[in-house]
């Protein structure tokens, strides 16, 4: 079976910041749980993959959180050691891509060394933005005069694979700050940049700009991005040429993937009959620790949640996650999974929003302009698929 792999670290090194949907709680860099945390995820694994079986054919890892650099050096080292050797007994190939996340204000050489060693082939680094005022605003952690030299260290030990994110509709922020933030994170030759659009706050402790104010920074955002030559190549995310995020790629074509840690996800599709299931560890890191990480033998302990994705569902979900895209939903594979083609399924939709959509060679596509009102083509499309469906 071939699936790409995510884990989740859970931890944050300070305040959660106010926009953060994700679950984390607070944990020091001397906390004792986090040496426990990478000793159970390396149970957890081992426990996974051998449900799995053998062989297992991974080609991308994901470490996101939280914050996973507050795991420090010498814990990323025994994270990173142990999965390499668990891939190695369970796997015929080493993972293409290895991503992991981290805050600028966790970064130091001895943390990008470990990263080397353990085989990470590419870093996403939180940046959001450089101005002070809207950083405090969202309680986003460290310090803004830090960033640069940060980020010149981070680009010395991952050249030409450096991701960094940024955020439109911050309080504070106007066309001119958000264009200074593009300017000062392009100085450090990013491969890849994530430009995401403010749409939560946990807290709402602060006056963000206007829905149109924030629409217009994110334009203007996206073509500064272009003018510099960054190719859009889904909706949020930027990169030099053939530098796509490998694994958030296999995300949006729905392609199968394994998770581990608390409040993770993992699905798995069954191609011949076009349906799925979900599982989802809860998110509960005290539980999940004293249990030695999720049981996935439902033998008792910590069991997953499981949910099975039907076939409306999970077609449902292909297009969504497809046409956020700027090539689309891969043709073949939809075909292959549910015998039917795209243009077929939601041929009236796909007749009423023709003059937003690139239709070349059997590929169909949301146009530039187009992107901006996914949501709605996607309304029409899910409408489309309730009255007309037959699971037969």
């Amino acid at each position: 079976m071939e699936a790409s792999l995510y884990i989740h670290i859970p931890f944050c090194s300070g305040k959660k910041c106010d926009y953060c949907d994700f679950y984390s709680i607070a944990a020091g860099k001397d906390d004792p749980m986090l040496d426990r945390y990478v000793t159970c995820l390396l149970l957890e694994a081992q426990q996974l993959f051998k449900k799995t079986g053998f062989p297992i054919d991974i080609p991308t890892v994901y470490i996101g959180g939280g914050t996973p650099s507050v795991l420090g050096n010498e814990r990323i080292q025994k994270l990173l050691d142990g999965l390499s050797g668990l891939i190695k007994d369970y796997s015929p190939v080493f993972p293409q891509e290895i991503t992991i996340e981290a805050n600028p204000e966790t970064i130091d050489r001895a943390f990008l060394e470990a990263l080397s060693r353990g085989g990470v082939t590419r870093l996403s680094v939180g940046v959001q933005t450089f101005y002070a005022p809207s950083r405090r605003a969202v309680s986003r952690n460290g310090d803004e005069m830090q960033l640069p030299g940060q980020l010149a260290l981070a680009s010395e030990y991952f050249p030409g694979a450096l991701s960094v994110d940024l955020i439109t509709g911050l309080p504070h922020q106007n066309e001119k700050i958000l264009l200074d933030d593009i300017a000062g994170v392009i100085d450090f030759k990013p491969a890849h940049v994530s430009l995401y659009a403010l749409t939560m706050a946990s807290k709402k402790s602060f006056t963000a700009p206007s829905t149109e104010e924030a629409d217009n920074l994110w334009l203007c955002g996206r073509d500064a991005l272009e003018k510099s030559g960054y190719c859009q190549y889904e909706v949020s995310n930027f990169c030099l040429p053939e530098k796509e995020s490998l694994h958030n790629i296999r995300y949006w074509r729905m392609n199968n993937w394994l998770a581990l840690g608390p409040s993770a996800s993992g699905t798995i599709i069954d191609d011949e009959k076009g349906c799925g299931t979900r599982y989802t560890i809860p998110p509960d890191t005290e539980t999940w620790l004293a249990s030695k990480g999720c049981d996935f033998d439902k033998k008792g302990g910590f069991p997953p949640l499981v949910e099975n994705l039907d076939k409306l569902t999970l077609l449902k979900e292909s297009l969504l996650m497809g046409f956020r895209c700027v090539q689309g939903p891969d043709k073949d594979l939809f075909l292959r999974r549910f015998h039917v083609s795209i243009d077929e399924i939601i041929k009236k939709t796909i007749k009423k929003w023709r003059g937003s959509l690139n239709i070349q060679h059997g590929k169909i596509a949301l146009t530039k302009d187009g992107l901006l009102f996914l949501n709605r083509f996607l309304i029409d499309a899910f409408e489309e698929l309730d009255a007309d469906f037959s699971p037969c």
